[in-house]
């Protein structure tokens, strides 16, 4: 990675300055108002104690939800910075319930060295994800230097993590940006072989693009969820009730042949005659999908032989479940997949989990610290391994 990061800056550059952060704080919240997983709070935490260490008044910038660009109580920061100052019991954090404006400004320069401040949520201002000029500007007088750190939001290119940086330098990669990036890459453009890709979900829409960028770099592309049945249905076999994409199948068609030996497609799936009808599940060969049931999950066969695929690799990328892994039991695959995964990083292969359904998957199997890396960003991620340019990097200063 060529950008400037928070190591590149010296003790001086930091001390008494206003570190703006851009943090990814889109975090599940309860009725109650209480952070349900910390996971992406956690994670920024290193680069937060990288600059308060040196001395830096540390400037919090933050989404959550989908607020339309108006103040919506219900996405308010307020419950995540006292989530925070639970993580970091020796910082003192404040909360103020503003972004654009001269309370926000005050806010700053009223910080004492090796404190934290949080703002409001960013999207409460209209012109963030228009990545409004104006907004962008009234945001650099927020801090005396630009850090992005928010992976999740890298994609986007809004006034908080791609306009300000513009207005702000140096504009350098935190702690985590930098562990995103050097883990994706390195799969990307120097993988240890074999170099096994594991791609999920529901659509394939979602990952054609992902799917043409892998194909050329991967030794085995595994494919689960019920994206297979486009596949499947493209290979001439009967899908009964599962989730197909008509206008797609073609396009599957094309991918096996470009693809040859290199796209593994399940060899059976579990199936039901619903999500809520669990108990009639039954594992069948694919040929033999009933008319009136749906795949669900890949069956044990498959299960096994990616595991095993997964295992004698090197390097291992995985975005997208097997199954309904939200639904026993058709969480099986998906967990067969995320043992695997710790398995193979036992055994020194370096595992990349996409962010998304697939870290929720890891997180819930009480694997993510068995794994390598867990992106914080599905999206963000998705588009990285398409090969697509990210605004929220693009911007930042290079070495």
């Amino acid at each position: 990675m060529t950008k400037l990061t928070v190591r590149d800056l010296s003790a001086d550059q930091l001390r008494g300055q206003r570190a703006l952060v851009r943090v990814d704080f889109n975090v599940p919240l309860d009725e109650h108002g209480h952070v349900t997983d910390d996971t992406r709070i956690r994670a920024a935490i290193p680069t937060l104690d990288y600059l308060l260490d040196r001395g830096a008044r540390v400037v919090l910038l933050s989404h959550l939800g989908r607020p339309k660009g108006k103040p919506e109580p219900k996405y308010s920061l307020e419950p995540v910075s006292r989530r925070l100052a639970e993580l970091v019991p020796n910082r003192t954090v404040t909360f103020v319930e503003s972004t654009d404006s001269d309370e926000a400004i005050k806010a700053t320069n009223a910080l004492a060295n090796g404190e934290i401040l949080l703002l409001e949520n960013t999207r409460f201002l209209a012109g963030e994800e228009k990545n409004d000029e104006r907004l962008a500007r009234s945001l650099a007088q927020l801090g005396d230097l630009y850090v992005n750190d928010a992976f999740g939001t890298a994609h986007r290119a809004h006034a908080s993590t791609e306009g300000v940086a513009h207005h702000l330098a140096p504009a350098v990669a935190g702690l985590l940006m930098e562990k995103e990036l050097a883990y994706l890459h390195g799969a990307l453009e120097n993988p240890l072989r074999p170099f096994v890709a594991i791609l999920g979900g529901s659509k394939i829409s979602g990952k054609i693009d992902v799917i043409e960028a892998l194909l050329p770099k991967v030794d085995a592309l595994l494919v689960g969820g019920a994206m297979a049945c486009t596949f499947y249905k493209a290979m001439g076999l009967e899908t009964g009730t599962s989730l197909v994409e008509p206008d797609r199948i073609d396009m599957a068609a094309a991918l096996i042949d470009e693809a040859g030996t290199i796209l593994i497609l399940p060899h059976d799936a579990v199936v039901a005659p619903s999500i809520q009808d669990g108990a009639q599940s039954k594992a069948v060969g694919r040929e033999h999908i009933p008319s009136d049931m749906a795949m669900l999950d890949i069956g044990p066969r498959t299960a096994e032989s990616y595991a095993r695929a997964i295992t004698s690799a090197k390097t291992v990328l995985w975005n997208g479940p097997m199954g309904v892994f939200e639904t026993p039991p058709f969480d099986k695959g998906t967990r067969a997949i995320a043992d695997a995964m710790a398995k193979a990083t036992a055994t020194g292969a370096t595992t990349i989990v996409g962010g998304g359904d697939s870290a929720a998957a890891v997180e819930q199997a009480g694997l993510s610290s068995k794994i390598s890396h867990v992106s914080t960003g599905g999206g963000a991620a998705l588009e990285f391994l398409e090969g697509k340019a990210l605004p929220g990097v693009d911007v930042l200063n290079e070495k």
